[in-house]
């Protein structure tokens, strides 16, 4: 079959064509911007990508066109499409039909820590040999790509909430129907498409409506609204994981520094390894990644074993350089909560050192301004933060900063941020960049600033 994805170049739906090429099927896809490192990714797999969205991308006459939730009505591609009677389908449901049908899917969900959790599970089901798929909304750099076949009947898929494409309202995870769910937290977020936190909780309910009786779900300790989402109906058996409380599943740091973590199962059997990772957030993370690996048979002891060796994950808190001591990493925290807690954790790993973050609030969420009240205190404990304002952030914003005080700067150039950045910064400094986006280069343009003028 030859398959034409529209809006290729995206995390979700580059992962969805090496699937479909792994699978043998003869690729092709198009998309606005065609950039590295995804495009690079695909022309190594054989898959031809063309530039652009107009009606011409459509001459490659495929059996099916697999459509991007970037994609809306008004491309010229969508209208011909539509218009020449194409064949076509979402790609959740491309995904489902094609490559998770017969398998035993392992699916991440919740507001926070999708990627990680999925990266750890990903390792830890290969440490234990049991070659498992997997299409991750990131690069675990133990396995150097967001996708993989497998060849196993395990599929772990990273399921978000974002709605499927434009003629398909629903979350994307309601057609991975898992046997295995993990559910990190539950938090209001994605307001360009949810008008409230009952909506999100009605998508996440039809996700539990697909859980198998006889499967399972691994979830955070009940919070206010996990608690909702469990009381409007749950048929399938529920362990909790925690750091403290009355959890199924416990897991704790045994030194000051994050450095070693102790984990207990529900028998009480209890084991210990060191880690490259940090933060309670990472912990819950890990837990919950141990838990999921249990309950298809990976052995208690060997699944936190496999921790030790797991690297980490591209772009959630990856250490990119060091340049006279200063350290420089590139995090993906966009919402309050994962900004708070990457702050504190490194404050824990790192005590005495400077804390500074460089952030750019570009998600649609934050622009709409729902966070405005939350992004000041979530800031609070960095001694620094270079803050990069777009030019449609919402009213209120600014002011909204104000308790900041002269800890922030506020920028509308990349440039000027980053010379800014350059004149402040010390050595022993923990540098973070957070982003969802590129942010203008910002982090690298500081790194080939700080390697002439510090190292010289």
């Amino acid at each position: 079959m030859h398959v034409h994805l529209l809006g290729i170049c995206g995390t979700f739906m580059g992962g969805v064509a090496a699937l479909a090429r792994a699978a043998g099927h003869k690729v092709t896809g198009c998309d606005s911007n065609v950039y590295p490192p995804m495009s690079t990714q695909l022309k190594e797999l054989g898959i031809e990508i063309y530039e652009g969205l107009g009606a011409e991308q459509l001459a490659v006459d495929p059996d099916c066109v697999v459509v991007g939730n970037v994609m809306s009505r008004g491309f010229e591609v969508v209208e011909a499409m539509l218009n020449g009677g194409h064949r076509y389908t979402s790609g959740p449901q491309w995904l489902a039909e094609n490559v998770l049908h017969d398998r035993h899917v392992i699916a991440i969900a919740g507001t926070h820590g999708k990627t990680t959790t999925a990266s750890m599970l990903a390792w830890v089901l290969e440490d234990a040999g049991l070659e498992p798929g997997f299409l991750i909304g990131g690069i675990p750099v133990n396995f150097g790509t967001s996708a993989r076949f497998g060849k196993s009947k395990y599929f772990i898929v990273e399921a978000d909430e974002y709605d499927t494409a434009f003629f398909d309202k629903r979350a994307k995870f309601v057609h991975y129907r898992p046997r295995t769910l993990v559910l990190n937290n539950l938090e209001f977020d994605h307001a360009d498409i949810y008008r409230d936190m009952d909506a999100i909780l009605w998508q996440f309910h039809q996700l539990l409506r697909t859980v198998p009786s006889d499967g399972s779900i691994v979830t955070k300790g009940m919070d206010e609204n996990l608690r909702k989402l469990f009381d409007m109906g749950c048929w399938t058996p529920v362990q909790t994981i925690g750091t403290d409380g009355d959890m199924d599943w416990i897991a704790k740091f045994t030194d000051k520094v994050e450095r070693h973590i102790g984990m207990q199962s529900p028998s009480g059997t209890a084991a210990e390894t060191r880690w490259r990772m940090g933060g309670y957030h990472n912990l819950e993370n890990a837990i919950a990644a141990v838990a999921a690996a249990v309950s298809v048979g990976v052995p208690f002891e060997s699944a936190v074993d496999a921790l030790s060796r797991f690297e980490g994950v591209k772009r959630r808190m990856e250490r990119t350089a060091t340049v006279s001591d200063i350290a420089i990493y590139d995090d993906f925290a966009h919402h309050p909560t994962a900004i708070q807690k990457t702050i504190a954790s490194m404050k824990r790993r790192y005590p005495g050192h400077r804390v500074v973050v460089a952030i750019e609030p570009r998600s649609n969420t934050m622009k709409l301004g729902v966070h405005n009240d939350a992004l000041a205190d979530s800031l609070k404990d960095a001694d620094l933060i270079w803050m990069f304002r777009p030019e449609d952030m919402g009213d209120g914003f600014d002011a909204s900063l104000s308790s900041l005080g002269a800890k922030l700067s506020m920028h509308r150039d990349y440039d000027q941020l980053v010379i800014d950045m350059s004149r402040k910064v010390l050595g022993g400094d923990q540098v973070i960049f957070m982003s969802n986006g590129g942010f203008g280069r910002a982090r690298q343009t500081l790194t080939a600033l700080l390697q002439r003028t510090r190292t010289s």
